[in-house]
């Protein structure tokens, strides 16, 4: 019998992107250089402040209000072990062995029970689109993926969850005259038709691949794959 395996949503996602970076990952512990973002970070707890503000009155954020969302921040003792990086929210697989889980930025609870998955995003562009960013960079495809595990997870323990989850995007404004210490942003709500059918299949496709002796080749899109592939090939010749 297998040990269980522990997995996180950015395992799968990694195979889903490069299974050889997944598996130099998971199995080897050698990961890609990565930069933590902090403004990020900082966003990130200032907006689960104050959703948490109006999680214990029980009210409708002001955008729930503005967006037409008939719901409030979902109130559960739960609701930080969710949200921690090094715990989140779990699903074990008796019959496959894996014990899978993410870290969610916050949820919403609407009238009739469903619950809303909410990511946080913070970014600075001249010209924010949504459209034209999901249509052509990899990434923001991701983040949708991203919601879809997340919605994955809450319905294997037993949660009602609504189709549809959104990007709480923050554009931070870069043009302004005057800084006067304080950085403003454009506030970006956007809504996410999701389906979670393909989930549980990729993530027994991603234990699959970690428990057998394949090592995949590089993906043909994979920026760390190409970017080591010139480089070596610079450096031998």
């Amino acid at each position: 019998m297998n040990e269980i395996l522990k997995l996180s949503r950015s395992t799968v996602e990694k195979y889903l992107s490069c299974p050889r970076c997944c598996v130099l990952d998971k199995k080897y512990k050698i990961k890609p250089p990565s930069l933590p973002f902090t403004l990020n970070i900082a966003v990130d707890n200032l907006c689960k402040n104050e959703f948490d503000y109006y999680r214990k009155i029980q009210k409708p954020h002001p955008l729930f209000i503005e967006y037409g969302i008939d719901a409030v921040p979902f109130k559960h003792k739960d609701i930080e072990r969710w949200r921690s990086n090094f715990q989140g929210i779990r699903y074990k697989s008796i019959e496959h062995n894996y014990d899978f889980g993410g870290a969610v930025d916050d949820i919403w609870e609407k009238k009739n029970g469903d619950l809303i998955i909410v990511d946080v995003k913070a970014t600075s562009r001249n010209n924010f689109d949504w459209s034209e960013t999901f249509n052509k960079y990899d990434y923001a495809k991701s983040y949708k993926r991203q919601l879809e595990m997340y919605q994955w997870l809450f319905k294997k323990n037993g949660f009602q969850v609504a189709k549809e989850a959104y990007l709480l995007y923050f554009n931070g404004k870069k043009n302004e005259k005057l800084f006067n210490n304080q950085l403003n942003f454009e506030v970006h709500l956007i809504k996410l038709d999701c389906s979670t059918s393909w989930v549980e299949n990729k993530i027994i496709d991603t234990v699959n691949l970690l428990r057998s002796d394949v090592f995949p080749k590089p993906s043909l899109n994979c920026e760390y794959c190409n970017y080591l592939k010139k480089r070596w090939q610079l450096s031998i010749t």
